[in-house]
């Protein structure tokens, strides 16, 4: 258990921002909660004036709207007017990045009317959607219509767009795969002003390919075709408790989803939805769920539990009650069980509203929850901002699922952070190479999860504030990170963009495949119009001598001496 053990840590010093993030709350409910409620009343009214709308008139407005980005990016003048991003606010993403490449020059494309969706075709089960629509947005047209995207992402406010370019999964994960893989066309309009399709069999498919994890550097996304699929009123959800060290909890969740006989195809032995909440070094509960017709949830004996509520305990501590309580079954409806995690921000809600989760309160302000993640972001400042990286953790690790264990002993050593999130997920053996593909020679190892298109990855979701920060004492979060990034590039796993990076340029193209995505770049003329896919991520301010040598930096290949194997 040696090098299990965790580093001894000094006490740290309070100063004024720790004093500001404690009680930030104050802001939180005078400021941000109001705010935040405001914004979503007038999101709701344009939601239901875009779904008034025909279908026709929904596309004549598109293809207005594409013809204004056309000739907005015809209008740049390379040679004074920056590199191509879109218009979006900085604070406006949900994600922890500081969207640092904004705070220098660069040249705006508006997309921000991006926001309908385009078409629900129920013969070929594909919604048509903008990239702004968000998940709370889609599954208010679809569920009631008994139909839902094949990968639902758990926060209402993540979007089409975001989840395409950077990267997206749901408890269905480990059926579909990232939110990405159940898209089968994108609209994209390119450097020189071209609109073109992508799919997997046409003229563009290395580009459809390509885009996932691109971050909007290789086109503008102005529209995507994606997979529908049926779904039932409710979620027959299964709560099981699971006790043991890190690496037995790790062999319960696997167990919950992973038949014993390796039939991963088959429906009736796979659930729709899996989950795993790790709430401490000892203790865990696994979650399944498969869809259920409405006269099974309201059969005699069985338990609903309408947990979209406001007045409702939160999903995470709710699911703890298994620890105590022992294996229970309950119905949740749908949409509900889609965005359980939204009001409480995982557990998130819990550090920004240390009382939100009381009974008073949520009864009496929980319809008002949760506060907007870009709205937080907004009013936080570089001091609570630059706190937050260095003394808070948000991080998700794309793990092969055989290594969960390990995963897990490595957070705890390094972290300190509990609960933590599992969610297993299909990284599929493309055609080609993207920027994250399966372990080489995966499909002939008979893992348990894996096919032979296919190798089972788990999302180990580390969001928290360490147990060493709350206990006072010292906590690099810089540091940390680093060691994160190294473990997960010697085992062959990805860290999503929308978190804070450490990686330099090398690392980066360590971790990722830049083959494919390098020579999109070049055919598709992205370069010198677009960023990089590393300038985007990178951490910390870009200077005007930055900008002007970025372009000039990415093509001469700085990650020609990083192998890839076959």
């Amino acid at each position: 258990m040696g090098d299990l053990q965790k580093p001894l840590r000094p006490k740290k010093r309070t100063t004024w921002v720790d004093w500001a993030v404690q009680f930030r709350w104050i802001l939180v409910i005078l400021v941000v909660l109001p705010v935040s409620k405001s914004f979503d009343t007038v999101a709701w009214f344009r939601e239901q004036w875009s779904a008034f709308k025909s279908e026709k008139r929904r596309q004549k407005e598109h293809d207005e709207n594409v013809e204004k980005v056309i000739k907005r990016l015809k209008s740049r003048d390379p040679s004074k007017d920056g590199l191509v991003c879109t218009a979006r606010r900085p604070w406006i993403a949900v994600g922890m990045r500081n969207v640092d490449y904004k705070r220098a020059r660069h040249f705006e494309v508006d997309l921000n009317d991006f926001n309908q969706v385009l078409e629900i075709d129920r013969e070929n089960m594909i919604a048509r959607c903008e990239p702004l629509v968000n998940m709370g947005q889609i599954t208010r047209m679809t569920v009631p219509m008994g139909l839902s995207l094949a990968v639902v992402a758990e926060l209402d406010d993540l979007t089409v767009g975001g989840l395409i370019n950077g990267y997206g999964i749901e408890g269905s994960s480990h059926i579909y795969g990232l939110f990405a893989d159940t898209c089968v066309a994108y609209e994209i309009i390119l450097a020189d002003g071209r609109l073109v399709r992508a799919t997997a069999d046409n003229e563009f498919s290395d580009l459809f390919y390509a885009i996932p994890w691109s971050q909007g550097t290789l086109g503008l996304l102005v529209a995507a075709e994606i997979k529908l699929i049926e779904v039932g009123p409710y979620m027959k959800v299964t709560y099981k408790p699971a006790r043991g060290d890190l690496q037995e909890l790790a062999q319960a969740y696997n167990d919950s989803y992973i038949p014993r006989d390796g039939d991963q195809d088959n429906p009736e032995k796979v659930p729709d939805f899996v989950e795993t909440m790790i709430y401490s070094e000892t203790e865990g509960v696994t979650m399944t769920g498969r869809y259920a017709s409405k006269d099974e949830a309201k059969r005699k004996g069985n338990k609903i539990n309408c947990q979209g509520w406001w007045y409702k305990k939160w999903f995470y501590q709710h699911a703890q009650e298994a620890l105590t309580r022992g294996e229970f079954v309950e119905y949740i409806p749908t949409r509900d069980y889609y965005h359980r995690h939204t009001r409480c921000l995982y557990w998130e809600g819990k550090l920004i509203l240390p009382f939100a989760d009381q009974f008073w309160f949520r009864y009496l302000f929980g319809w008002m929850m949760p506060p907007k993640v870009s709205f937080l972001k907004a009013t936080q400042g570089d001091a609570i901002r630059n706190y937050y990286h260095e003394r808070h953790v948000i991080q998700d690790m794309l793990v092969p699922s055989y290594k969960v264990g390990m995963a897990l002993e490595f957070s705890d050593r390094e972290f300190e952070v509990y609960p933590i999130w599992l969610c297993p997920h299909r990284l599929f053996k493309h055609p080609m190479r993207t920027q994250i593909n399966p372990e080489p020679g995966f499909e002939y190892a008979g893992r348990p999860g894996d096919t032979p298109y296919a190798q089972m990855y788990t999302d180990v979701g580390v969001y928290y504030t360490p147990r060493c920060v709350f206990k006072g004492e010292e906590f690099d979060g810089v540091a940390a990170v680093k060691k994160m990034e190294a473990w997960m590039i010697e085992n062959h796993c990805f860290q999503p963009q929308y978190a804070v990076s450490e990686l330099n340029e090398r690392d980066f193209w360590r971790m990722f495949d830049p083959t494919l995505y390098q020579r999109c770049r070049d055919k598709y003329k992205a370069v010198g119009t677009f960023m990089s896919v590393y300038y985007k991520c990178k951490k910390g301010r870009k200077t005007e001598k930055e900008v002007a040598e970025e372009e000039a930096k990415v093509t001469e290949s700085a990650y020609a001496d990083v192998e890839k194997p076959e």
